[in-house]
């Protein structure tokens, strides 16, 4: 079975935030930083250009299992991208509280954090980290 692309990498979560050239949305990503930091207690850490929190241990219906962050964002050209990965959709009513986004299965898109109630998009993510440890062996 392939292996997983993305993986933890030494890469520095400083210098994958001086490549984001908008002042604005490197200050979201310290912002998200700051959230994602306290829903998991874990530094961030570069997952190939993804800035991950915590792990898991996974194991999939087909048989495949490896590691993967409880938690992350990653700034990409339109969008920031949160990595809700019990799924964003399982949170609804927060969701309608939370202002202009969009979602997926485990993603959750904005614009910019000044769209969005940050206090909202806490709850979020600290519900999603709640149910993830709940449901896998974590670290």
């Amino acid at each position: 079975m392939a292996e997983n692309s993305t993986r933890p990498t030494k890469a520095s979560v400083e210098a994958y935030l001086a490549t984001i050239g908008d002042e604005t949305r490197r200050s979201d990503c310290k912002t998200l930083i700051r959230v994602m930091k306290k829903a998991t207690g874990k530094a961030p850490r570069m997952w190939g250009s993804i800035v991950g929190f915590g792990e898991y241990h996974y194991r999939g219906a087909s048989g495949r299992e490896g590691q993967w962050f409880l938690t992350g964002f990653a700034s990409r050209k339109a969008d920031l991208t949160m990595y809700i990965l019990d799924g964003a959709e399982k949170y609804p009513k927060l969701l309608a509280r939370i202002g202009k986004h969009r979602v997926s299965k485990g993603c959750l898109y904005v614009k910019k954090l000044a769209d969005i109630d940050t206090a909202v998009l806490e709850q979020v993510v600290t519900a999603s980290v709640r149910y993830m440890r709940s449901q896998h062996e974590c670290s």
